[in-house]
């Protein structure tokens, strides 16, 4: 499922940001990316994502500033080469004037920011820290509900389109064995007007096979029932995506199964239509944790 979540704060002379985002994903996939010399963070903030996440391809990025930044000073070295190579230039052009304090220090590499401090973080900053990322988790988990809230509309109304289908079908279909026993029953019989006659038990027996294969009842309560178990888990929410992704590969089998099955047009281009609203309904399921 997809989401977004910022939290942000200071502590310790720092200013922090963590930004969560979570895109589709069958498993659980955190990558998070945090500023060299940060790294003891991972396995407390990989527990605490996999407390309450369960699918996703979930992103974390910690951005970490100092609120002071430090003050300039020159290079003493540089300085001392630039000045001589100044003093130098000035002495070889008559008249030229001495060498200029702003110019030496505008120059490249002469003014460098004081260096970073290379100290482990405090125990404080790092207690802030991991707060901060639990409020940013949390964020990002209500974001997900208020997106499953909406996926939960949507799947019902696939689900709604998808019964609509299997009561169009199941009416297509509740004559179909009577009239493929008639159809073959024709045919059967113009044969027998040019080759030798068959036992009647023989042929009774072969046009109720081939009429039994037909006949889609059992299709279409198989699928009833798994339409009642898609609802089902909807109602129960939580993390259900794996179980309700097993359960769309049932409707396809079935709607497979009837398509393979009809006899007629009507109840193929049903079947067709059923299998287009499940393929709908896959789509959606893949965004479900």
């Amino acid at each position: 499922m997809t989401g977004f979540a910022r939290a942000e704060g200071s502590a310790d002379g720092l200013a922090w940001i963590w930004e969560l985002r979570s895109v589709n994903g069958r498993g659980l996939d955190l990558r998070l990316r945090v500023p060299p010399g940060w790294d003891l963070l991972e396995p407390a903030l990989r527990e605490a994502a996999g407390q309450v996440l369960r699918r996703g391809n979930v992103s974390a990025t910690l951005s970490v500033k100092r609120e002071t930044e430090g003050a300039l000073a020159p290079d003493p070295a540089v300085l001392d080469q630039a000045l001589a190579l100044a003093l130098a230039l000035a002495a070889r052009i008559p008249g030229a004037p001495a060498p200029r304090a702003e110019a030496l220090l505008a120059l490249p590499g002469v003014l460098r920011g004081a260096a970073a401090e290379t100290t482990a973080p405090a125990p404080a900053t790092i207690a802030a820290l991991r707060r901060g990322f639990a409020d940013a988790l949390a964020a990002l988990v209500a974001a997900r509900e208020a997106e499953g809230g909406r996926l939960a509309a949507t799947l019902t109304g696939l689900l709604t389109e998808i019964a609509a289908l299997h009561r169009a079908a199941g009416a297509e279909a509740a004559d179909q064995p009577a009239r493929q026993r008639a159809r073959m029953l024709e045919t059967i019989t113009a044969l027998l007007g040019e080759i030798p006659a068959l036992p009647e038990e023989r042929i009774a027996q072969e046009v109720a096979l081939l009429a039994s294969r037909s006949d889609v009842r059992e299709e279409l309560d198989r699928l009833d029932s798994h339409l009642s178990a898609a609802h089902g888990l909807i109602a129960e929410g939580g993390p259900v995506g794996r179980r309700f992704d097993f359960l769309v590969q049932e409707f396809n089998r079935e709607a497979n199964t009837l398509c393979s099955k009809s006899a007629t047009a009507a109840l193929t281009a049903t079947g067709l239509k059923l299998k287009a609203a499940i393929e709908q309904l896959r789509e959606q399921v893949q965004n479900i944790e």
